[in-house]
């Protein structure tokens, strides 16, 4: 036997006996868990027949509370510890059939012997619980594995650092309990195991990444200093998946701390949403919230308005000739200058200008939207508009209250209450009887009744009316905000085509509709009146494919979660939207205390050839380094007209099927395109469209727009038609469709290819 054969029996020697403490600690778990789940079910069903109940004197009251508190916290200590045991056999679960996937032999200084450290998806201890088995990818002294080639190496820990010497890296891939590789590597992850990993078909949902976490991404995962990381990685960099292992990491080494409500994921789609959904519950934590902020928006905004998505917004610019003075609207309305131009409207609001509504009653003004507006601006102008219009609303509530006493005298209210239920009566009969043993008791109980059922009728028709000036509702927000486009004297340097920007908003508006492009500004500027939301309990918050916020969007975000730790992360390469074109990219360009910027350049999702072809698109994508995993270079197929060309990818998406490939996407440049593909196709072959509101999808082959498709990575793509994309403000839109492929690209094009591809090397893709 050779001496790598040896090693490998060695080797799976080690991983047998840890299956075999691993399922006897499952069996114990089990017998446990099993006497512990019939013990609460029997403390359920016998809870009140071990409590002592006696209320007849007040020291039997006092007993009674002190049995029920007793049986409760005794019946909570066992769920807590069958839930916690649970939880045990559920990561048991996870390690059996792969326990670790890395190890290093670790030399302590001042120590005589190395440690080997086994590192896995979580830790588990000997049968004595005693020694690490298998240490947690997340533990301290694993960060070692991630960090440091052979030789010198540190760890941190609460008492310093510990200094050493690595003399081992190993990484093992181990399925289903049988070693199937093992390398030996001075590396951080060597090639053969991130080939094997990266030469996988892709799938429908995002897998963790903690096998093969690069050195530069286990420093984004690891950062627990900065109060604001900014993450610029090129496509297929991994960034968002350094991203998900570092929310387990901060999950794992903040317990007590922290927990995954504490967090808020800011994702580009529905779809992203449900693709990274099952990352954090295979490394053993909880999906913290995942929204977007076009969910947030319309959330805040609730159904006063019918608001644009940002794919609706993309389509409009994607498909309309005639949309100059659009796209100046959208580049001016997502600047921090527009910001600015709110701030000062704000001012002036504070002093004059805001508007309200009348309150009215069946037809009749109570209190005038005049009244409420000299009594707003009757508060000295120190005091914020929030806290006057609160001051407002009880002053208001006064009103109401003293309005609902005279209504109960009214003709209505007589009328109404003769239309009551009989059970009506019943319930008024009897809170006159409670109500006349503190009272005079030769009180006639049908005037008790007259008093307290008029009494409920004007409560109930009052009831909207105080529940709208709660809500602040008396105050005309669509109003106040429409007299930013009809300010003639508007501070600040404006754009060229204000006039018409605002014309055209103005319709929107008072159509109760609102441009994606003012959903931001809308929304900002109710905080600035009604007082912006608290968000306390949020500590983290992650921003992926943050160069799709605009400088607005930002700086709102920034407002809302002041003391948080940020995580934003993106490509500027990827930036797709209007505002992008003449905005700096908050990737770029954010200041603040305790910042950090990581860049990953290297690209992992797909092969060799792909990214020689698709970093050519681009500027400075001579930077981008592509990992070293072979395949075929892109091919582009230009034919005159669209039935030879449909004949041509119908084609290829059959030999694709039949090469195995488990996700083909066919990308197109709009959803008004996609719908035409699908149209074309899906009498051939079993297709699926995807669009703003899909959230989930199957694998197979799919039609989807490329601004649906960021994130997402899929076995090979097909380019519906390469010479759609004719302007250079498209550049951005073809880069990000063209690198979603992991294994192959295919372009696809009606009489001519575009100017990206000629501008390329024709050596690095087949025509």
């Amino acid at each position: 036997m050779d001496n790598k054969s040896k090693l490998l029996l060695q080797e799976q020697r080690r991983v047998n006996d840890v299956i075999f403490e691993i399922e006897a600690k499952q069996t114990h778990l089990q017998q446990n868990t099993g006497s512990l789940k019939k013990g609460i079910i029997e403390l359920r069903k016998n809870f009140w027949e071990d409590v002592t109940v006696n209320v007849d004197e007040p020291d039997d009251i006092i007993e009674t509370q002190a049995s029920i508190k007793q049986q409760a916290e005794l019946l909570s200590e066992k769920e807590r510890s069958h839930g916690h045991q649970h939880d045990q056999l559920k990561t048991l679960d996870r390690l059996h059939d792969s326990p670790y996937f890395g190890r290093i032999d670790f030399l302590e200084d001042g120590e005589n012997y190395p440690d080997s450290i086994y590192i896995g998806m979580a830790s588990l201890m000997d049968k004595a619980d005693e020694n690490f088995l298998v240490y947690d990818w997340r533990a301290p002294i694993s960060s070692m594995y991630y960090d440091y080639t052979l030789g010198q190496a540190k760890y941190e820990t609460m008492d310093g650092s510990i200094q050493g010497e690595i003399s081992l890296k190993r990484q093992f891939i181990i399925k289903n309990g049988e070693i199937e590789g093992l390398f030996d590597t001075g590396l951080t992850i060597g090639d053969h195991l991130l080939q094997k990993m990266l030469g996988n078909h892709s799938s429908t949902k995002m897998k963790s990444i903690v096998s093969t976490i690069q050195q530069e991404q286990n420093r984004i995962i690891r950062d627990e200093k900065s109060k604001l990381l900014i993450v610029q990685g090129v496509a297929g960099s991994g960034k968002t998946s350094a991203v998900l292992q570092r929310i387990a990491y901060l999950l794992y080494t903040n317990r007590k701390t922290l927990q995954a409500g504490n967090m808020l994921l800011f994702s580009p789609n529905p779809l992203f949403n449900s693709y990274v959904a099952t990352v954090l519950p295979e490394l053993g934590e909880e999906n913290m919230r995942q929204t977007t902020f076009q969910e947030y928006a319309a959330e805040r905004i609730g159904t006063q308005h019918l608001i644009e998505d940002p794919f609706e917004q993309m389509e409009t610019i994607l498909t309309t000739k005639d949309n100059a003075i659009r796209i100046e609207g959208i580049q001016y309305k997502s600047s921090l200058a527009f910001k600015a131009f709110i701030d000062n409207y704000i001012d002036e609001l504070a002093q004059q200008g805001l508007q309200f509504h009348d309150i009215t009653f069946q037809e009749r003004t109570i209190v005038s939207a005049e009244k409420i507006q000299q009594h707003f601006y009757g508060f000295e102008t120190s005091i914020s508009i929030p806290n006057r219009l609160e001051m407002v609303a009880e002053w208001l509530m006064d009103k109401i209250e003293e309005q609902e006493r005279y209504e109960q005298y009214e003709d209505w209210v007589t009328e109404e209450i003769e239309l009551l239920d009989k059970a009506d009566y019943m319930d008024a009969y009897h809170e006159a009887q409670r109500n006349q043993q503190y009272e005079d008791e030769t009180f006639d109980d049908v005037d008790q009744e007259w008093e307290i059922l008029s009494e409920n009728v004007v409560r109930e028709h009052f009831q909207p009316i105080k529940e709208m000036i709660s809500d602040l509702g008396f105050m005309d927000v669509k109003a106040s905000y429409n007299q930013l486009f009809n300010d003639e004297k508007a501070l600040g340097s404006l754009p060229e085509n204000w006039k018409s920007i605002c014309k055209t908003t103005l319709e929107k508006l008072n159509n109760d509709e609102l441009f994606w492009e003012d959903v931001t500004p809308y929304i900002y500027f109710l905080d600035q009146l009604q007082g912006r939301k608290s968000y306390t309990h949020i500590q983290h918050v992650f921003i992926d494919e943050a160069q799709d916020y605009s400088p607005f969007q930002f700086a709102y975000l920034q407002a809302l979660f002041p003391h948080c730790h940020m995580t934003i992360l993106g490509d500027m390469n990827q930036a797709i939207y209007v505002h992008s074109l003449t905005s700096t990219s908050i990737l770029e360009n954010v200041a603040t205390d305790k910042q950090e910027k990581i860049q990953l350049m290297r690209s992992y999702r797909s092969t060799k050839p792909i990214v020689e072809f698709t970093r050519q698109l681009i500027e400075g994508g001579e930077q981008i380094e592509p990992f070293n995993r072979d395949g075929d270079k892109p091919t582009l197929t230009i034919r005159n007209n669209e039935q030879e060309l449909s004949e041509k990818m119908l084609d290829r998406i059959h030999l694709l099927q039949s090469s195995g490939h488990q996700t083909i996407a066919i990308i197109c440049k709009t959803m008004a395109e996609s719908n035409q593909a699908y149209q074309q196709l899906k009498s051939q072959t079993t297709v699926q469209l995807m669009d703003q509101e899909t959230y989930t999808f199957n694998k197979g082959l799919l039609i989807l727009p490329a601004y649906l498709a960021k994130g997402i990575e899929f076995d090979a793509v097909i380019i519906y038609d390469a010479s759609d994309y004719s302007k250079e403000s498209e550049r951005n839109l073809f880069y990000t469709a063209c690198t979603r492929a992991m294994h192959e690209l295919h372009m696809f094009s009606l009489e001519e290819s575009n100017r990206f591809i000629e501008e390329a090397s024709p050596e690095t893709y087949v025509y």
